[in-house]
């Protein structure tokens, strides 16, 4: 069994020969932004995700690595495009793409990373190819679909906690459970197994989302990579604002709406209010408790999962990274 950190390993070592693949490859103006998203770094957990879930039953890496990186090209290609919808100038500590070259730039080099991660797919020789190609299409719609409600909520105060959930189980957690269940799919494994694995990754995701929400409010600015509160000024429908309207008095729920309302404000004043009421509130603490219950839920099912201890320690390990992380 490989350890997380040698499959991190591993991940890097294939980004990199990619960028510079990349790099060499004309026209520039469309390969290098990709290759410059590629390398702006981060933990790598989904195509990680892939191949620990390939590890469970399979010792030969190199079989799976197509799979893993179509995810992250995939990924990376919604972080470009997400970037430009949100308006979101930093992304891991450096400007993001389209503020590093410009958006009709940024637009196109994600429209190819998109169509790369078919290519990445098309390379693996596993036997089940057409369930995983079947698999990632669903994922990468649903994904899109995430995204879409995720830009409805924030203009609209009818949205609610169950509305919030489904968008962040399409936005966030299903592109982490299909990782797992690419994984498993690649290895042969089980469909049982398959898609034991991918409602551990749902609700993981949740988990991991909720606690990147969390994260954008109460995070270290010098941890995070990007602004902090960013949420709070596209008025983000989060858990924490949705749980504060849900369970604040009259004048804290004034507070909130007055600045979610408001279409001219200082962004650092709007940040520091409604955080204060968040802290009225003790959102960070009924957020974190929402996390636990998720995180609990999905190693609940990674338990029933039939095989020896040992082969889901990484796994375990993997699911508390994510929730322990501080950026």
């Amino acid at each position: 069994m490989y350890t997380f950190d040698d499959i991190q390993s591993v991940i890097t070592s294939e980004v990199e020969r990619e960028i510079k693949n990349l790099s060499e490859t004309e026209p520039g103006n469309l390969y290098q932004p990709i290759g410059y998203a590629l390398s702006m770094g981060g933990k790598r957990l989904r195509p990680a995700m892939v191949l620990l879930a390939y590890n469970m039953f399979r010792d030969n890496l190199t079989d799976a690595l197509p799979v893993a990186m179509a995810v992250e090209v995939f990924h990376n290609f919604t972080l470009l495009h997400d970037d430009i919808m949100d308006k979101a100038e930093m992304r891991r500590n450096n400007p993001s793409v389209y503020k590093k070259y410009n958006e009709n730039i940024a637009i196109l080099s994600g429209d190819a990373m998109s169509i790369m991660a078919y290519e990445y797919l098309l390379k693996s020789n596993s036997a089940r190819l057409p369930e995983i190609i079947r698999l990632f299409s669903q994922t990468a719609l649903e994904v899109c679909e995430g995204q879409q409600y995720d830009m409805d909520f924030e203009s609209s105060l009818e949205v609610s906690i169950a509305d919030y959930l489904n968008m962040i189980r399409l936005k966030t957690a299903v592109l982490l459970a299909a990782s797992l269940k690419l994984g498993a799919l690649a290895a042969d494994a089980s469909e049982k197994v398959a898609c034991q694995l991918y409602d551990f990754g749902l609700n993981l995701g949740i988990a991991f989302q909720l606690q990147d929400d969390l994260l954008d409010v109460f995070a270290d600015q010098s941890k995070f990579g990007k602004r902090i509160g960013g949420d709070i000024v596209a008025n983000k429908k989060t858990f924490l604002l949705l749980k504060a309207l849900e369970i604040s008095d009259i004048q804290s729920k004034a507070v909130i709406l007055n600045w979610v309302q408001k279409e001219e404000f200082n962004p650092e004043e709007k940040v520091r209010e409604i955080s204060g009421v968040y802290n009225q509130l003790n959102i960070k603490r009924i957020t974190e408790g929402q996390i636990d219950f998720y995180f609990q839920a999905a190693v609940d099912i990674l338990d029933e999962v039939e095989l020896p201890e040992e082969k889901k320690t990484e796994m375990k390990k993997l699911a508390r990274l994510i929730l322990s992380r501080d950026h």
